[in-house]
């Protein structure tokens, strides 16, 4: 259409600079031609202010491909490249350098998470090839990243293989080879299996995972052990070069509290790599378990993730229950996790209300929420119902009634929505918000805890198997989510009112690579938590050194991070005074020293040519990788995106426009004018 107005346009022009034309020719005007042309011009430009008011206009612009240089910068790589370490740094930046000329390049460091700009450190605990790459597609994906130069040994101890990594990049990854793929003696001990938690005289089972290379010959045994007393031995008979074999010990819990065992195996002979050949392992053995009733209006996946989540702990004890079948009496429960009730069927809140056992309310498209909100000594909280819909579920930052897992913001991010028939959501005063939900009418409240005489939680979504479900496809594992469920309910069975003073830790076994947390909650004399008194912890290790921390106010509890530790078993004792009354609690935790990184020698090459061939690049050792400077600059599929954007120009916004017309319009005149005045 607007083609049609152009051509309307240079016609109605052309007329009138023809007309103008023979009308100056008869005048005897010298050059008719040169005034006609301004005319028609003028009459053109004006004619496009009326016909044709926006102009649109084709910008390219292009984008060079980026350079992604991807460095491991774990112990195992810095052990590999030894003395050779400087030449080696020297040659990836001479090598970033050059590509920088022709390309957009960017530098990272990678371990357990990625290290923007920095490389070259060798001094991660840890390895995870998998998420580097997933994030580096994640982030630049859509940038023309051209390609992935991943330099590592091959060896990783974190996230799932790179070979099985789902993958939607195009483009090229090259691989350098760090270390030495030439098999050597080594006999480790791969993984150890033990429940974290085992109840008061019962057995619970100790098993190891046993690798061989090139031990064949070896004639000794695995020996299990807590403290010098030796528990078991199991005789490894090895006569292969290669050797794979699962060891198993049967323990019987006799003494509570945290016990510390130790799985070792004698060296072979000329083995060089000995740290691998012992494991350290703690159990907690408790003398009381948790009774948590699970009783749901209809069948549903969530009930089944919520008892496999608390079920792979000893000191919980489990049973699930239809609401048509659910007990009479709630005396012999701990907690209870109702799910989609009370609902239309199933009322049975006056049970509830008379057991003042705390409770879970998980609201569902069975839930009557009508009912529920009439549940005022129990819930405090308001819920408006509405039709089904998917909400996000985003992590409450504030949230301080239990410490939560350090990847929870990473691995929510990624979880799928739940499903939810509520809209508003009011908690009450103290209520402490775990998960928001964003809706129309602003952020509302989705995972709530609530203290009081008797605590509670609420969720307002269903789809809690989902995210199990999600956590083990995206990391293998299903840790984060469980330990939300696991938390929960600890949270509910604390029995809070009997004891004012709390200390807790999200779990009692932690590893020398992480952090290690506490918070405690201190109660008045209405059951709410409060944090005016200052609250001090001795922590002492296995040798007796003992050291003071004082807790930090968060919230209305308290919050404290000791940072990284030493392996080795650890008691503490927390202190407060509040109403003149001194109040203690004490406990115990362990940190497990796990050298990962030492864990197995030797480089993966076959899996980095593996990776490259599949990604249209190629594989090289450290000798070779300054020649991927003319592997990359020849790669045909790496080349500049140019991208075409589409611009609409109004021309009554652009004021240089009406001074044309202005000066052509005058330009004539001033022509006209002199000619015909000789």
């Amino acid at each position: 259409m607007q083609f049609l107005y152009w051509l309307l346009a240079f016609i109605i022009a052309f007329i009138a600079a023809y007309w103008v034309y023979r009308a100056d020719k008869r005048r005897a005007v010298p050059y008719p031609w040169i005034t006609s042309a301004l005319r028609g011009v003028v009459v053109l430009t004006a004619l496009l202010l009326i016909l044709v008011p926006d102009i649109v206009v084709n910008k390219n612009t292009t984008e060079q491909p980026l350079i992604l240089l991807l460095q491991d910068n774990s112990r195992s790589a810095g052990i590999a490249l030894g003395n050779d370490s400087g030449a080696y740094r020297s040659t990836m930046q001479s090598l970033a350098k050059k590509l920088a000329e022709k390309f957009r390049v960017v530098q990272w460091g990678f371990g357990d998470a990625v290290q923007p700009d920095t490389a070259y450190t060798f001094d991660r605990q840890t390895t995870d090839i998998s998420a580097a790459l997933t994030q580096a597609e994640e982030l630049y994906g859509m940038q023309n990243l051209g390609a992935v130069v991943l330099a590592t040994d091959g060896r990783f101890n974190q996230g799932i293989s790179p070979a099985y990594r789902q993958s939607s990049y195009q483009g090229a990854i090259y691989t350098v080879g760090i270390g030495d793929s030439t098999r050597t003696r080594d006999l480790r001990i791969a993984r150890t299996y033990a429940n974290k938690t085992a109840a008061i005289n019962t057995s619970f089972e100790i098993r190891a995972d046993i690798v061989g290379e090139l031990c064949n010959g070896y004639n000794n045994g695995a020996i299990l052990k807590e403290g010098n007393e030796v528990l078991g031995s199991v005789p490894l008979i090895i006569n292969t070069d290669r050797f794979d074999r699962s060891v198993s010990f049967t323990v019987k819990a006799t003494q509570p509290g945290l016990h510390h065992y130790t799985i070792s195996l004698p060296d072979a002979n000329n083995e060089q790599n000995t740290t691998n050949n012992h494991r350290d392992l703690f159990v907690e053995v408790v003398d009381e378990k948790k009774s948590i009733l699970i009783v749901a209006a209809a069948p549903h996946p969530d009930v089944n993730a919520l008892k496999e989540a608390l079920s792979s702990l000893a000191s919980y004890e489990v049973k699930v229950y239809n609401a048509d079948d659910m007990p009479q009496s709630l005396a012999s429960y701990d907690a209870v996790i109702a799910h989609g009730l009370p609902s239309l069927r199933h009322r049975f809140s006056e049970v509830l209300v008379a057991a003042r056992k705390p409770i879970w309310f998980i609201v569902t498209a069975q839930t009557d929420i009508q009912a529920l909100n009439a549940l005022k000594q129990l819930t405090r909280t308001g819920i408006s119902p509405t039709g089904p819909h998917d909400i996000l579920l985003s992590y409450h930052a504030p949230f301080s009634a239990f410490t939560v897992p350090q990847r929870i913001q990473t691995v929510v991010d990624k979880m799928p929505p739940m499903q939810a028939h509520t809209s508003a959501v009011i908690a009450s005063p103290g209520g402490n918000v775990f998960f928001t939900q964003r809706t129309p009418a602003g952020v509302m409240p989705a995972w709530l805890l609530q203290q009081g005489a008797v605590p509670t939680a609420i969720l307002v979504g269903e789809g809690i198997w989902r995210w199990r479900l999600y956590e083990y496809k995206d990391y293998n594992e299903h840790n984060v989510v469980d330990e939300c469920i696991k938390q929960t309910v600890a949270f509910l069975c604390a029995n809070n009112a009997e004891r004012p003073f709390t200390v807790a830790m999200p779990k009692n076994i932690w590893s020398d690579q992480e952090p290690i947390a506490f918070n405690a909650q201190l109660n008045n004399a209405n059951n709410e938590p409060i944090n005016t008194a200052d609250v001090k912890i001795t922590i002492a290790d296995s040798a007796g050194k003992r050291q003071e921390f004082s807790f930090e106010r968060f919230g209305t509890g308290y919050n404290l991070n000791i940072g990284i530790r030493a392996g080795g078993r650890y008691t503490y004792t927390a202190r407060t005074t509040y109403n003149n009354k001194d109040l203690s609690v004490s406990g115990s935790f362990a940190v497990e020293s796990i050298p990962l990184e030492l864990m197995e020698t030797g480089a993966d090459f076959p899996l980095l040519y593996n990776l490259a061939h599949d990604h249209n690049g190629s594989f090289t050792t450290v000798a070779g990788a300054a020649a991927l400077y003319d592997s990359i600059i020849t790669n045909k599929r790496i080349t500049p995106l140019i991208e075409t954007h589409t611009e609409t120009v109004p021309l009554v916004n652009r004021k240089w426009y009406f001074f044309v017309i202005l000066l052509l319009a005058i330009a004539e005149w001033l022509l006209r004018k002199y000619w015909l005045a000789q």
